[in-house]
């Protein structure tokens, strides 16, 4: 099932579509792969050394390749790191058929490993990125090593009355109307509000990360898709949960082959902790990390404890390294 379609690659200042300043961290690169009808923002780690096994970062719902960047420097000495910008998000401009629904996230991920011949991959996922990481695993077991999720986006029957916003973007005409409620709210104000959401302890988050979180959210705002994305995204979630048969999430868990690490916070206000077990029963063989003080997005609160527990999973299922990497790191 592998794609013919080679990458291009562009310099950070061809990007289309977008406004303001490309944030990149120290060791950190920001490439763009294009495809046909598909332009995704890629943020690559150089590993600390060649013929580490590669591994794949997808973010959740209004976050960004960014949002893996602490684990992906802690990770530098055990796997080649990339993390995307789903179609939309981050630095990547709108998918061109404007189909923002969990399987072209998941299409858009398979096609970009396709045409990057990077597989198979450890895959990481949060939120929306984990769904997604999900349905690939489950379509493709061919491109995923092993699978890590944090606060993976499965459904629920009973949703947080925290997570219900979110949920009513879905609703025709509801983002008109957050987005005309919300007006004289500045980007200082909506990080506040994003942090409160998504930590389990605000105070994590130093004052250079809030600067930096206040200065994406307004170049994020300024984007004429910003809502578009956000609309369809919340949409393509509400979707997702109401699938059944073999196309339901819960069922394609169980189909995942890949050992899985799964990872939930106690104090997490959009996917709930008493989905932590369910999660575990339906990923066959897979470990579960608790983390009663983290919020939605461990992996920026305790980057070192989810860092220890992916390496702790290399190391018991034996799948650290990848035989097809030869010294000089290529394949």
């Amino acid at each position: 099932m592998s794609s013919t379609e080679l990458p291009g690659v562009r310099s950070t200042a061809e990007l289309s579509s977008q406004v303001g300043a490309v944030r990149v961290a120290e060791g950190e690169q920001l490439r763009t792969t294009v495809l046909p009808g598909l332009e995704l923002a890629v943020r690559v780690r150089p590993p600390l050394r060649t013929g580490l096994p590669p591994a794949l970062f997808v973010h959740g719902l209004g976050g960004s390749s960014q949002n893996w960047s602490d684990l992906m420097a802690r990770l530098a000495d055990t796997v080649d790191g990339e993390a995307v910008d789903l179609p939309g998000f981050g630095w990547s401009p709108p998918p061109a058929d404007r189909d923002y629904s969990v399987t072209a996230f998941a299409r858009a991920v398979i096609r970009h490993l396709d045409a990057a011949g990077r597989g198979p991959v450890h895959l990481f996922g949060n939120s929306l990125g984990g769904a997604v990481s999900t349905r690939v695993a489950a379509v493709r077991p061919d491109l995923v090593r092993t699978l890590t999720l944090i606060s993976p986006a499965l459904p629920e029957l009973r949703v947080q009355r925290s997570a219900v916003p979110t949920a009513l973007l879905a609703v025709p005409g509801v983002a008109a109307l957050f987005n005309r409620l919300t007006q004289g709210m500045g980007a200082e104000q909506r990080t506040r509000g994003v942090t409160a959401l998504c930590y389990g302890d605000p105070s994590r988050v130093t004052p250079e990360g809030f600067r930096n979180a206040v200065e994406e959210m307004e170049r994020r705002m300024a984007l004429p898709y910003f809502w578009e994305a956000m609309t369809r995204s919340s949409r393509g979630i509400v979707d997702a949960y109401t699938l059944g048969g073999q196309h339901g999430l819960w069922r394609q868990a169980q189909r995942v082959l890949a050992p899985s690490l799964l990872v939930y916070g106690g104090r997490d206000q959009l996917v709930s902790y008493r989905m932590a077990h369910k999660a575990a029963a339906a990923f066959r063989g897979s470990r579960l990390l608790c983390l009663p003080e983290a919020g939605h997005v461990a992996m920026m609160e305790y980057p070192e404890v989810v860092a220890a527990a992916f390496r702790e999973l290399l190391s018991d299922t034996g799948t650290g390294e990848s035989d097809r990497y030869t010294e000089d790191g290529r394949g």
